[in-house]
């Protein structure tokens, strides 16, 4: 099983957008000295919370500052983009590290209803559900059959650099998709917590293709590691406030270990049970590695990508490090 890291670039209460990318630049070297395969970069609009809403920005500063990760998006939200632009643009990325990028894609919105209509180009009526016609025109660029007839015929004679097509989801029809096209799949357990059946769809409706000739499964899951149980609890303190006041409508920065605690202790419910319909993994690096071994066993597999927000840089480098060194990699 290979480890890998889904980096959402937290932005720390008292801090800025530019802190929380430098911070993510920072996280992706340590990540490399520790032995993590991969570094993907999500996309978020609109929060003050989570500074990365261009990822495809955030993936050539991290492949430069780093020399053996594979570095990627977790994912593009493709109704966002035109096919062609992404094409071009992961061409532009696979040309210059050649073997080293991802092309993570999703479907979700990455932000809320109001946001994403302030997204779109063309705002005179809903935005069309035409995901999987974008992604087959995707992957024809990327595979370099682009049509040689019609409206986008002068597309045939461009040539692009392929990095690796990657299809995530939190729901069924992404697996639907990803088994009938032939790509690597990857579930967001840490969005929903129930995706054994999907993975399993995956596998067993996996329809080999060009790029992928087996099934290929990761999954994404929180984890949050430190020394005790006590210090990784109060440590996820910060994103259970985060994520519960996300819930209620309230987008606000990642709050300090102090404000957090203070918070949940008002709300008079154990800390440990929020946000309800999460599964987070908090705990010693024992208890961590027996549960991301778990996660990876109930979705077979291959690869798991950790996540965790924190509102300590340093607490952050040092949770992925004792992760590291749980599973023998530092």
């Amino acid at each position: 099983m290979q480890l890998s890291v889904l980096d959402q670039s937290p932005i720390p209460e008292g801090s800025t957008a530019g802190d929380a990318l430098r911070n993510t630049i920072d996280l992706a070297r340590w990540a490399e000295q520790l032995g993590y395969y991969r570094y993907w970069l999500a996309e978020h609009h609109g929060t003050p919370g989570l500074a990365d809403a261009s990822p495809e920005v955030m993936v050539g500063p991290v492949a430069a500052a780093t020399s053996r990760l594979h570095v990627g998006t977790g994912g593009v939200m493709l109704p966002h983009y035109s096919p062609l632009k992404v094409a071009e643009t992961f061409s532009m990325l696979s040309a210059l590290y050649p073997g080293r990028i991802d092309l993570g894609l999703g479907r979700a919105a990455g932000t809320s209803a109001g946001i994403a209509y302030a997204l779109q180009r063309d705002r005179r009526q809903p935005a069309p559900d035409d995901f999987r016609d974008q992604l087959e025109e995707l992957l024809g660029y990327l595979e370099n059959r682009g049509p040689a007839t019609g409206p986008f015929r002068q597309t045939a004679a461009m040539h692009f650099e392929s990095p690796e097509p990657w299809l995530l989801g939190s729901s069924a029809q992404s697996g639907i998709w990803a088994a009938e096209l032939g790509l690597p799949y990857v579930f967001a357990d840490f969005i929903n917590p129930n995706g054994e059946a999907i993975a399993a769809y995956y596998r067993e409706h996996f329809q080999p293709s060009a790029r992928l000739r087996e099934p290929r499964v990761g999954v994404a899951t929180w984890a949050i590691c430190a020394e005790t149980d006590e210090e990784a609890q109060r440590l996820a303190s910060s994103m259970r406030m985060l994520m519960l006041m996300l819930y209620r409508g309230g987008l606000i920065p990642v709050p300090s270990v102090e404000h957090a605690l203070e918070f949940l202790a008002h709300e008079g419910v154990a800390a440990e049970t929020l946000p309800v319909g999460r599964r987070i993994t908090v705990g010693t690096p024992e208890k961590v590695r027996a549960t991301i071994e778990e996660v990876a066993q109930d979705y077979g597999a291959e690869e798991v990508f950790v996540v965790n927000i924190m509102h300590e840089h340093a607490a952050r480098k040092r949770s992925y490090e004792l992760i590291a060194r749980a599973f023998g990699m530092a």
